[in-house]
């Protein structure tokens, strides 16, 4: 397995490169100027290749010539990239992800970042874990108990709810909280405890806070994972070891628990793969709404700026996240299913 994975995180460093290329090459090419955005207020203008404009100031030329924008997009990318020893930057590769542009000029983008991380985080696991928790076990009832109005029921109301718009849920949840339950948390989420409450507080503030968030992310993914989950189970339920087992006498649930559910978690860990990199994408709206200062609220205002290393970051991070995602789903098969085999 050691020889398998060294191979796949190698093959893990063309693809990033592959990638982030064609990120920065797009964003450098589409319209909008980060100079504009700094030094006009105002995020629309020409292409973004890099080419100096007549009649600039010599403030708006040296931003330019800082951040490698007067330089075609090719240049700029391989600065980010590798850096310049001429400037004392490293690049990406040497952990440099170089400065913000725009949001906080001339501060370290990682700076930017790390202070974004934790909410995003707590708000995608949250949402991952409810997800599964809700969606398998009705899943599994769904197959047990095919074709019965309670299935039926099931599947309708998870695929209502799958064509429900998230902002939409977001915006009537918050219209709602807000007339019915003013005292509840909607807004001004802060990672640290205040100066006038204990650390318990602030935790349970914050719990609070994520109560609804937490529903618009997770809602949408019941339908797909639930029913994924009652295919799989009546793949498996017809098999001779569960006739085997109903034969020994052991009860039903718990032939579905210990043998059904574990031979079919196989297509639940290959969804799983792009679960997550997929919620991380869709929370941005959440956390606009929600007023989260976390990565996704970040990327709106990177990609109004047109702040290109923070975008690359943040792009690159959800990238190695994706591939990460793979390539865990796929030694998680060998974990559930001891005839896979990386050897």
């Amino acid at each position: 397995m050691r020889a398998y994975v060294i191979r796949r995180l190698l093959w893990m460093m063309p693809t990033m490169i592959a990638i982030t290329v064609a990120s920065y090459g797009m964003m450098r090419l589409a319209p909008g100027d980060p100079v504009k955005a700094t030094f006009l207020s105002s995020g629309s203008g020409q292409d973004g290749v890099g080419v100096q404009r007549e009649g600039e100031s010599n403030a708006a030329r040296a931003f330019r010539r800082r951040f490698y924008l007067d330089k075609p997009w090719y240049v700029g990318y391989w600065r980010w990239l590798v850096g310049d020893s001429e400037r004392g930057r490293g690049g990406v590769i040497h952990g440099d992800f170089g400065d913000s542009i725009v949001i906080s000029l001339g501060t370290p983008v990682w700076d930017v970042i790390k202070e974004k991380v934790p909410a995003t985080i707590k708000l995608n696991l949250w949402s991952f874990a409810v997800i599964y928790l809700v969606a398998i076990p009705f899943g599994l009832y769904s197959a047990v108990f095919r074709g019965s109005s309670a299935d039926k029921s099931v599947t309708t109301g998870f695929f209502v709810l799958y064509s429900l718009p998230s902002f939409w849920v977001g915006i009537l949840l918050i219209l709602l909280v807000t007339r019915y339950f003013p005292s509840w948390p909607i807004s001004e989420l802060t990672q640290y405890p205040r100066a006038d409450e204990s650390y318990w507080s602030a935790l349970w503030r914050s719990a609070r806070h994520y109560v609804l968030p937490v529903i618009c992310l997770s809602y949408g993914g019941f339908a797909s994972l639930s029913r994924f989950t009652r295919a799989s189970v009546l793949e498996n339920i017809g098999q001779d070891y569960v006739r085997t087992a109903r034969a020994k006498g052991m009860g039903e649930w718990a032939i579905m628990v210990r043998h059904v559910l574990r031979n079919s978690l196989i297509p639940l860990i290959t969804l799983s793969a792009g679960l997550l990199p997929g919620m991380l994408g869709g929370s941005m709206i959440i956390e606009y709404l929600f007023n989260i200062p976390g990565m996704g609220t970040l990327m709106l205002q990177a990609l109004s700026n047109r702040d290109y290393p923070v975008l690359m970051t943040v792009m690159g991070l959800g990238t190695l996240l994706v591939l990460a995602g793979i390539l865990l789903s796929d030694l998680l098969y060998a974990v559930v299913d001891p005839r896979i085999t990386f050897e």
